[in-house]
C-alpha cells in the first residue's frame, strides 16, 4: 500500500513505459515463430532470416547510446514516438515482404532503430527518473516484469494466426498490436516534466556526452559488467531466434514453440520482480553473474536431453525466470554508479555489448546450422561462454564492489 501511494502521481508514466516495453520486446522476441514459413514462402535461407534479425540487434546496439544521449537534448517523448512509428513501419514491411531486402530493412534496420528508442534502456531510464531512489530497484523490477508480458501474449496470438491464416496474417496482427505503442510512448513522455533529483558529488552532471563516456569506461566495475553483458545477448537471442526452428526439426508440435516463448514471458514476470527486489538488498553485479551461470547450466541440461513437451515447457519456465531479471539490475547499477542525467546513454553503451552478442547469437547460430545441419556446436559455445562470463562477473563483483566514480573538478 505504501509503495502504491508513492507511485500514484507517476502511474501514467510507469504504465506507458511498461506497455511500450512489453510491446517492443514481446513482438520482437516472437519473430522466430515466422522463420520456417516465411523463409519457405519467399525463398530465402534460414541464415538470411537470421542475418536480418542479427542486423536488427546490431542496429539496436549501435544506436542505443545515441538515442540515450538524444533524450538529454530532445526529451524522452519525441525519441519514443519516433521509435514507435518506425516499429509499425518495420513490421508492415516484413508482412508484405517478397524477398530478402524487405526483411532486412523492415525486420533488421527499422525495428532495430525503433528498439533503441522504445526498449529496455529507454523504458528503464524513464522509470528510474519517475520514482524516488528508495523504491527505484523495486519499480525497475515491476516495469521489467510488465515488459515481460508481451511475449506471453504475442507469441500465442502470432502462432494461432500463422497456423490458421498464414504467416502474413500473423505478421499483420503484430502490426495492429504495435500501434498501441504510440499512446504508450506519449504517456511515458510525461516524464520530461519531472525535474532531475538534486545531484550528489558522485553523479555525472552537466558534462558533455564524450566526458560521460570517458568516465563510464574508466570505471572498472562498469567495464566488466559491459563485457559480461555480451554473453547475455548471445544466449537470449540465440534462443528466441532458433528455438522454434530447433523444435520443428525435432518433429515437435509447432504450437509448442509459441507455448514455450509464452512460458518464458510468463516466468519473466516473476524473475523481473524477484531480481528487482533482490537488487535493492544485495550486490547487483554479483546477482548478474549468478544469472549468467544459472542460465548456462539450464541451457546445457535442456540440449543434452531429447526434447519433449514437458522438458521444453520446464526449460521455458526456468529460462524465463532468468531472462529479463538482468534489466533492473543493470539499470539500477548504472544509476548508482553515474546518476540519472546520462543513464540512458551509459546504459546504452553497456547494451551495445549485449547486442554484439545478440548479433553473434542470431547470425552465428544460423550460420552454424546451415553449415553443420545441427545446433549442437552453437549451444555448446553458448554454455561455455556463459559460464566463463558469469564466473568472472561474480568474482569481480565480490572482490571489488562497485563504487560511484569520484568526479574531480579542476
Amino acid at each position: 500500500m505504501r509503495l502504491l501511494q508513492i507511485l500514484r502521481p507517476t502511474l501514467p508514466i510507469l504504465i506507458g513505459a511498461s506497455l511500450m516495453l512489453t510491446l517492443s520486446m514481446g513482438l520482437r522476441q516472437s519473430l522466430g515463430i515466422f522463420l520456417q514459413p516465411l523463409t519457405h514462402d519467399i525463398h530465402i535461407s534460414v541464415s538470411d532470416f537470421t542475418l536480418a534479425l542479427a542486423m536488427q540487434n546490431l542496429a539496436w546496439g549501435i544506436l542505443q547510446p545515441l538515442a540515450g544521449a538524444m533524450t538529454v537534448r530532445y526529451g524522452f517523448r519525441s525519441i519514443m514516438m519516433v521509435g514507435a512509428v518506425l516499429y509499425i513501419v518495420g513490421l508492415a514491411l516484413m508482412a508484405s515482404a517478397q524477398g530478402l531486402l524487405s526483411v532486412m530493412i523492415g525486420g533488421g534496420v527499422l525495428i532495430g532503430t525503433s528498439l533503441a528508442c522504445t526498449a529496455a534502456a529507454i523504458a528503464m531510464s524513464v522509470a528510474a527518473r519517475a520514482v524516488p531512489a528508495t523504491v527505484r530497484s523495486t519499480v525497475l523490477g515491476i516495469v521489467s516484469a510488465a515488459g515481460s508480458l508481451g511475449a506471453l501474449l504475442s507469441a500465442p496470438i502470432g502462432q494461432l494466426l500463422n497456423e490458421g491464416y498464414g504467416w502474413r496474417t500473423g505478421m499483420w496482427g503484430f502490426v495492429i498490436l504495435s500501434v498501441a505503442m504510440l499512446p504508450a510512448a506519449w504517456f511515458a513522455g510525461k516524464v520530461d516534466s519531472i525535474p532531475l533529483p538534486p545531484r550528489t558529488s558522485d553523479d555525472i552532471g552537466d558534462s558533455s556526452a564524450g566526458a560521460a563516456v570517458k568516465i563510464a569506461f574508466g570505471n572498472a566495475s562498469f567495464a566488466v559488467m559491459t563485457c559480461a553483458y555480451f554473453v547475455c545477448g548471445m544466449q537470449l537471442v540465440f534462443l528466441t531466434t532458433h528455438l522454434p526452428s530447433y523444435l520443428a526439426i525435432c518433429g515437435m508440435d509447432p504450437m509448442l514453440s509459441a507455448q514455450t516463448l509464452g512460458m518464458i514471458g510468463g516466468f519473466n514476470v516473476l524473475g523481473s520482480l524477484f531480481f528487482g527486489w533482490a537488487g535493492g538488498r544485495w550486490n547487483k553485479l554479483a546477482l548478474l553473474g549468478g544469472i549468467y551461470i544459472a542460465r548456462s547450466l539450464v541451457l546445457a541440461w535442456y540440449f543434452m536431453l531429447p526434447p519433449s513437451p514437458a522438458t521444453t515447457l520446464l526449460f521455458g519456465a526456468l529460462m524465463g525466470f532468468l531472462w529479463m531479471g538482468v534489466g533492473p539490475l543493470v539499470a539500477g547499477a548504472v544509476a548508482e554508479m553515474f546518476g540519472l542525467q546520462w543513464q540512458a546513454m551509459i546504459q546504452g553503451l553497456a547494451f551495445m555489448s549485449h547486442q554484439l552478442g545478440s548479433f553473434l547469437g542470431a547470425y552465428g547460430g544460423g550460420l552454424l546450422y546451415d553449415t553443420l545441419g545441427s545446433y549442437t556446436l552453437a549451444w555448446r559455445i553458448g554454455v561455455a561462454l556463459g559460464l566463463a562470463g558469469g564466473i568472472i562477473q561474480v568474482a569481480f563483483a565480490l572482490i571489488r564492489p562497485s563504487q560511484p566514480p569520484l568526479l574531480r573538478t579542476a
